[in-house]
């Protein structure tokens, strides 16, 4: 199955989330079963996230959006971990900082886009100031609705500059998010993750579909697409995004950089100390 486009949202698309099945897990019948094909995945992931570095041309920007519980912080556990931390790295979208909302909404989301040669991970993103921020009233509709237009503006600068943009939006339905915080409750591990804010928020849950369905239809384009991946299921979470990222990092046609040295002079010098110390 071709992931990239069974899940990308196609730009000018009407999205109604109830159309998007949250169990959905292709053929694939077990956890043990994707583990091999995540695997694999993961292992390519870390070659092409090194010729990324090595050839220094373009980047990676990849955004993970969804409702608590969804699944941002094991994405990153599960699938980005491959990466080499030396090229890699992850950008979280908590409430703004003082310094934060002294500069537009969207200063933050420059600041932490990626250089050449690296892959940035946004745990939340930019598109909390279209969600949250709707949600909570905390700003006029007459600002947010804006924003939308903004955003694809911002993307589509980054994507010139060779900044490569996946966004997914993790899909899972609200019994499996109160699984999971009954989970949260049972693992004293997991207690500090608990919030207030995460159940009151489950009586928005439907303005938060809202939400996420005019994120989707508005803000996907041929430069920054957004993916709907369902994510009821961990294991067929990590094998979709793995599998995306991998494949849009195929397409890219990078190449390894010319050496900086002589390797014929390299070569004598190696032989050279090898007779050495021989």
């Amino acid at each position: 199955m071709n992931y990239f486009q069974r899940f990308i949202v196609k730009p000018d698309s009407r999205i109604n989330l109830q159309d998007s099945d949250p169990d959905y897990k292709d053929q694939h019948k077990s956890k043990k079963e994707a583990l091999k094909i995540i695997e694999h995945n993961n292992l390519r992931l870390r070659e092409l996230q090194e010729l990324l570095y090595a050839e220094h041309k373009q980047s990676l920007l990849i955004c993970l959006q969804a409702i608590d519980t969804g699944g941002k912080d094991g994405t990153i556990n599960h699938v980005l971990s491959a990466m080499n931390p030396q090229g890699c790295r992850v950008a979280c979208f908590k409430k703004p900082t003082s310094l934060e909302l002294d500069h537009d909404f969207l200063w933050r989301a420059h600041r932490d886009a990626p250089a050449k040669g690296e892959v940035v991970i946004f745990n939340r993103s930019h598109y909390e100031d279209v969600l949250v921020v709707r949600i909570h009233n905390l700003v006029p509709k007459a600002i947010w609705r804006e924003r939308y237009a903004q955003i694809n503006a911002m993307e589509k600068y980054l994507s010139e500059n060779k900044i490569h943009i996946l966004k997914f939006y993790l899909h899972i339905s609200k019994d499996e998010q109160l699984k999971r915080f009954k989970q949260r409750l049972d693992d004293p591990s997991k207690h500090w993750k608990i919030s207030m804010a995460d159940y009151s928020d489950r009586e928005h849950w439907d303005e938060y579909k809202k939400a996420f369905e005019d994120m989707l239809s508005k803000c996907s384009t041929s430069y920054a697409p957004w993916f709907i991946i369902p994510a009821n299921h961990k294991w067929f979470r990590d094998l979709a995004i793995s599998q995306i990222i991998r494949e849009h990092l195929e397409g890219l046609n990078m190449k390894y950089p010319p050496p900086s040295v002589d390797i014929k002079q390299i070569y004598k010098q190696y032989f050279k100390a090898k007779k050495h110390f021989s």
